[in-house]
């Protein structure tokens, strides 16, 4: 008797392994794509899946679906390990009913969701769906909004990951949306909310889907993607890394590793790093890596606003934001774009107690009809209020131009940030010393007989009197002008003076951030 139970227990148990069959797993791998059993297991930990909810089935009876059951119901979800750390996961297995979502398994999604907030445990999202099942009408419109409810009361609790990895379109893109990072892989995964053919026939604008919604449309010009995979097991590989940096929940500490950098490790090129001439580009990724343990940096939204850079690095084992502006692009302006990707990274590391590390050299926000008629006074704003709201520790570097707004801005000491370090390369001040003396000395350059010795004189005078940071410093501003090869060393003493940092916004419900 025992022995048909087991039977009984093993053939359920194939016949949900085996998805949609045979034909459609072999469709699956002609399109370049694994299984999403195959994603799970090479995500997680060997061996160490759990599933849940693995013979639910679909209670729909109409359109003859009462006699298309699959076990699962092409959701497959559970929890697992990531380097021995517990993660909740879902995968959408497009080989049954194409993944689309039905109430049944919206209620599988839900169950891993809810418990993740219970037990504090990240969750982690696997995409590739047709959308909703349109045979369940409004029933699976619902369980995407069941899902959503989630995304929204998991935010800023346990971290949320999705990785797009075949089709994601219509209503089921506002769940990556909401989540924190989304990876996606080229050439196999799109995401928008109305496809071409639509667009088609509404706008008259004719574009393919990679075109409209593939992995470096989102991760270049909409910025809605936070990576570009080459392949899946890229993909799965970003997201084990990228949990690498973050803790389980808010609640939680960032995972410390052992360090084998040396903490006073001083590097001589940074000394020469920023250039003499104001003017002139050079790549802030060369002080990042320079400081961080073993020159490993791990940066987020590479190709998105190119003129501010965003990542973790560690320090001393430490996991760190990194927030800098990049010299190399835009003469590091703060445009929109940038603002919005700041302003959210930010937000995170504030949100799972991750320090965040400021390399500050901006000449201010990017002027222009455009920038002003798309809302930069709103979207610099973002930024702003998310440096001044966040309450982790905060170190600021000032490797050169600290000008305008954009000064008080990338985390000054006016806003709240712990420790504010300066280059003696620093320039501090309200606008550029030659843009100032234009301005102040216009009467007396006119009348100069040699109006071009005059303004050079005026302009290295301005400098050294306004723009250099010893009078930031003279304020305390600056706490302390360094010696750019301390840097690492500077930056690790100050971590450790805030490890117990304690500070906390006034009572509200929440603030009303400029969105």
């Amino acid at each position: 008797m025992i022995e048909d139970k087991l039977k009984l227990l093993q053939e359920k148990n194939a016949a949900a392994e085996a998805g949609g069959g045979e034909a459609r797993i072999k469709r699956q791998y002609s399109e370049g794509k694994m299984t999403a059993r195959e994603r799970i297991n090479f995500l997680l930990d060997e061996g160490t899946f759990e599933e849940f909810d693995k013979l639910k089935t679909h209670r729909c009876t109409d359109f003859g679906m009462e006699s298309q059951q699959f076990a699962g119901d092409g959701f497959i979800t559970g929890h697992g390990l990531i380097d021995g750390r517990e993660v909740f996961v879902f995968a959408q297995d497009f080989t049954v009913f194409g993944g689309s979502l039905s109430e049944t398994n919206a209620q599988k999604v839900v169950k891993l969701m809810d418990l993740a907030l219970k037990v504090g445990v990240p969750v982690i999202g696997l995409n590739d769906s047709g959308g909703a099942r349109i045979q369940e009408g409004v029933a699976s419109l619902g369980g995407y909004a069941d899902i959503f409810l989630r995304n929204v009361l998991s935010s800023g609790v346990v971290p949320q990951i999705s990785a797009i990895m075949g089709p994601c379109a219509g209503g089921a893109v506002y769940s990556p949306a909401i989540t924190d990072f989304t990876v996606m892989v080229k050439n196999t995964s799109y995401m928008f909310i109305t496809g071409p053919d639509v667009i088609k026939t509404v706008t008259h604008e004719e574009v393919t889907k990679e075109q409209l919604g593939g992995a470096m449309t989102h991760n270049q010009t909409s910025g809605v993607a936070h990576f570009a995979a080459e392949n899946e097991e890229h993909c799965l590989q970003t997201i084990r890394e990228l949990l690498s940096f973050i803790p389980s929940n808010n609640m939680d500490d960032p995972p410390r590793i052992d360090c084998n950098d040396p903490i006073d490790r001083q590097d001589e090129k940074l000394n020469s790093t920023v250039p003499p001439e104001s003017n002139r580009p050079y790549d802030i990724r060369q002080i990042i890596t320079t400081v961080a343990d073993n020159n490993y940096f791990f940066e987020i939204q590479e190709h998105f606003a190119r003129n501010i850079v965003i990542g973790f690095a560690r320090l001393n084992g430490q996991p760190v934001g990194i927030v800098a502006n990049q010299p190399a692009y835009l003469a590091g302006v703060l445009d929109i774009d940038a603002s919005v990707k700041g302003a959210r990274f930010v937000r995170f590391c504030d949100c799972f107690n991750i320090p965040i590390i400021t390399f500050e050299d901006v000449p201010g926000f990017l002027p222009g009809v455009n920038q002003e008629y798309g809302g930069i006074i709103r979207h610099g704003a973002k930024l702003l209020y998310a440096f001044a709201e966040a309450t982790v520790p905060k170190i600021t570097v000032v490797t050169r131009k600290a000008y305008g707004g954009a000064y008080c801005v990338m985390g000054s000491k006016h806003i709240r940030t712990d420790i504010n370090f300066a280059y003696p390369t620093a320039e501090i001040a309200v606008m550029g010393a030659e843009g100032a003396v234009e301005i102040l000395y216009r009467r007396d350059l006119a009348a100069a007989d040699d109006p071009a010795t005059a303004r050079k004189t005026k302009v290295e005078e301005f400098r050294d009197k306004f723009a250099s940071p010893y009078v930031a410093a003279e304020r305390g501003y600056i706490d302390e002008v360094i010696e750019p090869k301390l840097t690492r060393r500077k930056l690790i003493r100050a971590l450790k003076l805030l490890e117990n940092k304690r500070d906390q916004n006034p009572p509200r419900k929440h603030g009303n951030i400029p969105l």
